[in-house]
């Protein structure tokens, strides 16, 4: 078998294709957290094997890539959504998994057809493998990188590259995505300074996906941003030439500009977090109201369609749940 000639299997168990019916994100949250954990799992063995030198079989990553583009389907806000609930510890195998499914809602969202949209999705899975090969003091240290150790990390897509290009059934995709995700529009990025046109499509797409759930993720030396606070900032460093407009333009409209968790307030004074996009306005998803900040105090919590028009609640500006003290606040979207 492949595996047996050295290959990477990140197969998961077979099962009979399901169609991608629309479900709601409660419905489709039981099924999205079994297919984040077997790709938690296959991932951490993926990075395992590659550490041993074993090169990466794409073609068994397929049926893993599948699942989540699946998943994404039915509901695009629940996998991508309990991926972003990642530890410390397993950050960099659950961020692969993570940037498959934006990868995916993002091909969609840009009307890519299937082929493609899987192809981006396992550029997603594949793209930091690299990073199977920098030091483990280096890729797990606890704190801010330094100078030197920032530019030994830097090596990673490099390393990636070359180690898909010894596998079998990696396509120029994911080649391209694993090599350029960290290029900068402004050609201010690594490992080429390649600037505007210059990156490909789908890597452009790498740089956007991967920035995001990286700085709403948490990690060892820091706390992840809100959703809705990340999608405020990555806007101005796109006006900065970080990320391509379009891209990123699209890319919001395929999570929301306020994403499954945002902590926003509404007008009449209760916090509330966003539980799921629904209907065509990016400005009225569905929230769950918790706290009154009239009263400085925790209210029975009630859920509020705010595009069904119905109520004349709306949001009125993100919130910190830093700033108010709440880390609890995914309760409220998974309740």
């Amino acid at each position: 078998s492949a595996t047996e000639a050295g290959q990477v299997d990140c197969d998961l168990p077979e099962h009979a294709p399901e169609a991608p019916v629309p479900r709601s994100l409660q419905a489709e949250l039981a099924r999205a957290r079994e297919i984040v954990g077997a790709a938690g799992t296959a991932v951490r063995a993926m990075f395992a094997d590659v550490r041993m030198g074993k090169a990466v079989d794409a073609e068994h990553c397929l049926p893993l890539v599948q699942d989540i583009a699946d998943s994404v389907g039915r509901n695009p806000g629940a996998l991508v959504s309990l991926a972003r609930l990642k530890t410390s510890d397993d950050y960099t195998y659950m961020h692969s998994v993570a940037v498959c499914a934006l990868m995916v809602a993002l091909a969609r969202q840009l009307g890519l057809d299937e082929h493609a949209t899987r192809e981006a999705g396992l550029a997603g899975l594949v793209h930091d493998i690299g990073k199977a090969l920098m030091p483990p003091d280096v890729l797990n240290k606890p704190g801010a990188l330094t100078p030197e150790e920032f530019t030994i990390m830097k090596g990673h897509p490099e390393a990636g590259h070359a180690m898909l290009l010894e596998g079998r059934g990696v396509g120029a995709v994911p080649l391209d995505v694993a090599l350029h995700h960290h290029e900068k529009v402004n050609g201010r990025g690594y490992p080429h300074g390649l600037k505007g046109d210059e990156i490909s499509l789908f890597a452009r797409m790498g740089a956007v996906c991967d920035v995001y759930d990286a700085i709403t993720s948490n990690r060892p030396y820091k706390a992840g941003w809100d959703p809705a606070e990340s999608i405020q900032k990555m806007a101005l460093w796109t006006r900065e030439g970080h990320f391509d407009e379009a891209i990123f333009q699209a890319f919001v409209k395929s999570i929301g500009i306020y994403p499954t968790g945002s902590l926003v307030r509404l007008k009449s004074g209760r916090l509330a977090v966003v539980v799921e996009q629904r209907g065509g306005s990016l400005l009225s998803p569905v929230v769950r109201a918790f706290y009154s900040t009239k009263s400085s105090e925790p209210i029975t919590p009630v859920l509020i369609d705010l595009g069904d028009g119905r109520t004349d609640e709306q949001i009125v500006s993100r919130e910190s749940p830093t700033d108010w003290g709440f880390s609890h606040t995914d309760q409220f979207w998974m309740a």
